[in-house]
């Protein structure tokens, strides 16, 4: 009888027993597999201006990671100037796309292309490869359009060549082909996807030159005021220097303070025929000057060799530079240098904008 009710007794305690070890039994899930609701963190992108470092990098493709949606692209090159030797060149290649065929697929895919166009382009120019008045074949527009310009500047000392009907007829001729014109008092204002980038051009070589804005201060307070009102960002450029010098001068760096002081949020600089430094200056950017892009200074390696500015915008704050250099060849035509010629021309000017940099902190 006693076995029969311990064997009962047996039958009901075990699956008790096993239930109730497996309400206590925790299940462990590698930490590799286990799952939340939470969504990954992710690191917010901060944008920020490069420094002298980032901007001189060999790499300018952490940006594709980046919302095109939000991303502006403004392209700026050297001096342009379809005159003398150029002029001639694309007479009697009857191509006006000549000096551009080599360096296009840059130039025209950028949002915002801008260029200083150093000469007049007017119905009776004469051609000639010498000489120190400039003016270029109408016909020197379709290279423009071709290679993609958006915006001319007509602020320096050779757009004025051939007075104050020289100047008319190329802003004539330039707003035909859809190239907006700024240097000639007032701003020039082109939309990129949501935000209004606006441009004024000064020229600081000639004064004063009839039909060409002169850099004067009052005038660059009051224009970039103007602008800040109308545009989300204001590029400012400038005509100045001393000509074939690897440093701007005190006049120049006074400018691009001043300028950047009253609002403007990139400085563009050219005139020089060599390439000059860059400086970061209260959270901005100023490059003195790009150099040559078309020209026929063959007579100095210096005279031949230019950068093309890639500047990227993040909404409304500059977060890449890159710098492509070129040389000229065959008087007028700039083509990308690469290798060891490329690194050389880009430490150059990065030690150069270190030196800059060294001299303005003391």
């Amino acid at each position: 009888m006693i076995r029969k009710i311990l064997i009962v007794l047996f039958i009901l305690i075990i699956p008790l027993v096993y239930f109730w070890s497996q309400q206590k039994k925790e299940v462990r899930v590698p930490i590799s597999t286990q799952r939340t609701n939470s969504p990954p963190t992710k690191t917010a992108f901060k944008p920020t201006l490069p420094t002298l470092e980032q901007i001189f990098s060999d790499n300018h493709t952490w940006g594709a990671t980046i919302s095109g949606e939000r991303i502006r692209t403004i392209i700026a090159t050297g001096d342009v100037i379809p005159a003398r030797s150029v002029n001639v060149q694309v007479l009697q290649r009857k191509d006006f796309n000549w000096p551009y065929l080599k360096t296009v697929d840059v130039t025209k895919n950028a949002d915002i292309t801008f260029a200083n166009l150093e000469a007049p382009l007017i119905g009776k120019c004469e051609p000639t490869i010498e000489g120190m008045v400039f003016c270029g074949n109408t016909r020197n527009v379709e290279g423009l359009v071709y290679a993609g310009i958006d915006v001319a500047s007509l602020a320096n000392n050779h757009a004025g060549n051939f007075g104050v009907e020289g100047v008319k007829e190329t802003v004539e001729l330039l707003n035909k082909n859809n190239i907006l014109v700024t240097g000639i008092d007032g701003l020039a204002i082109k939309e990129i996807k949501g935000l209004k980038f606006a441009f004024l051009g000064y020229d600081d070589i000639t004064k004063p030159q009839p039909g060409v804005s002169n850099a004067e201060d009052e005038k660059i307070k009051t224009e970039i005021a103007e602008a800040k009102k109308q545009a989300d960002i204001v590029i400012v450029t400038f005509h100045w220097g001393v000509e074939y010098r690897d440093q701007p001068d005190e006049r120049q760096k006074y400018l691009g303070h001043l300028a950047i002081d009253v609002g403007a949020d990139l400085v563009i600089g050219n005139h020089p025929h060599w390439i000059q430094p860059v400086e970061i200056y209260k959270g901005k950017l100023i490059t003195y000057a790009h150099g040559n892009f078309v020209f026929d200074q063959m007579w100095s390696l210096k005279t031949r060799e230019g950068v093309i500015g890639k500047y990227t915008f993040y909404d409304n704050q500059l977060i890449d530079v890159e710098y492509l250099p070129v040389q000229i060849d065959n008087y007028g035509q700039p083509y990308f240098v690469e290798a060891t010629k490329k690194k050389s021309i880009l430490e150059s000017m990065k030690r150069e904008s270190i030196k800059l940099s060294s001299a303005e902190a003391e």
